[in-house]
């Protein structure tokens, strides 16, 4: 097929045009594929879930009855096993669940005053 001359420069100005606007928007524009989203969505919502829990956890280590013990337990533990001493201790067990959870432990731990 014989394009026009006069044609030929305005289909390559939007051929170029499309590839720019595809690389400056997912660079600089902050253009995302439908997979990223979701990942971000998930992140999020984890999150949030984890900051919801953290109340719970600190009622938890507030009333239990062998408080004292535990936080010296937990105290006593190096830096990196203190996440682990507290799953231990229970407050990271969630009502209506059998296992502690590694977030809300953590996120319980920056908040107890050690």
């Amino acid at each position: 097929m014989n394009t026009p001359e006069w044609l030929k420069p305005g289909i390559y100005g939007a051929v170029i045009g499309a590839v720019l606007v595809g690389v400056v928007g997912f660079s600089w524009g902050g253009w995302v594929t439908g997979g990223t989203s979701n990942d971000r969505a998930m992140a999020m919502s984890r999150d949030n879930v984890v900051a919801s829990m953290v109340p719970v956890c600190l009622d938890m280590a507030r009333s239990d009855p062998a408080r004292a013990e535990k936080l010296e337990t937990i105290r006593a533990a190096s830096t990196y096993q203190r996440r682990d001493a507290l799953m231990t201790a229970g407050w990271a067990t969630m009502p209506g669940t059998d296992a502690p959870d590694r977030d809300i432990a953590q996120a319980c731990l920056k908040e107890l005053d050690l």
